[in-house]
């Protein structure tokens, strides 16, 4: 970390590790993707691409340090997010759908980019779709009503709309991040 800013907890989301058949990503290695991104305390959650960590408060490019981490220590391009911790808990303060994190908090997703989402463009996609959909502070928040295995909504569906790539978290998973960066920093 450099000394310039004050100290913050990060929270980095890779997209499209651990799940299915897709990209192998190990708690251990994005742990050491962190430390050799310049961040400390790394902490994972969940095996799936969540990492909580302490860097500098104004360091924009904690994203791109720890893709190109990864990138050097597995190969390939994968896509990541990092928000603070600040951001990341706003994100839920910000609940448009308390009914949804009350009674199926595991069905309600938060899809962040990193560009905001379209928010026009969404609204389209989202016309006579059972999912509800509300569009705040750039991201995309869905609450698939009768469950996310069975919704037809895709990422790709959601990328192609949002006019960027984003990586969805369930409220749940999203609500642990945030109480971990606090207990990190």
């Amino acid at each position: 970390m450099a000394s310039s800013d004050p100290p913050t907890a990060w929270i980095v989301l890779l997209r499209g590790v651990n799940v299915g058949g897709s990209r192998r990503v190990s708690s251990a290695d994005l742990r050491d993707a962190a430390a050799a991104a310049g961040l400390a305390r790394a902490r994972t959650y969940a095996n799936s691409g969540n990492l909580v960590a302490v860097g500098d408060a104004g360091d924009t490019g904690v994203a791109e340090r720890v893709a190109a981490a990864l990138a050097d220590r597995l190969g390939g391009d994968l896509r990541v997010v990092a928000l603070t911790a600040e951001r990341a808990g706003a994100l839920l303060a910000a609940d448009p759908f308390p009914d949804a994190v009350t009674d199926h908090p595991s069905q309600v997703q938060v899809h962040v980019g990193p560009e905001p989402v379209d928010a026009d463009a969404l609204a389209r996609l989202m016309e006579g779709r059972p999912e509800r959909f509300a569009v705040t502070d750039g991201v995309l928040y869905v609450d698939y009503v009768a469950g996310i295995g069975r919704s037809r909504l895709t990422p790709a569906l959601v990328d192609r709309a949002a006019g960027t790539w984003t990586t969805a978290r369930n409220w749940n998973t999203l609500t642990r991040l945030v109480a971990m960066a606090h207990d990190t920093t």
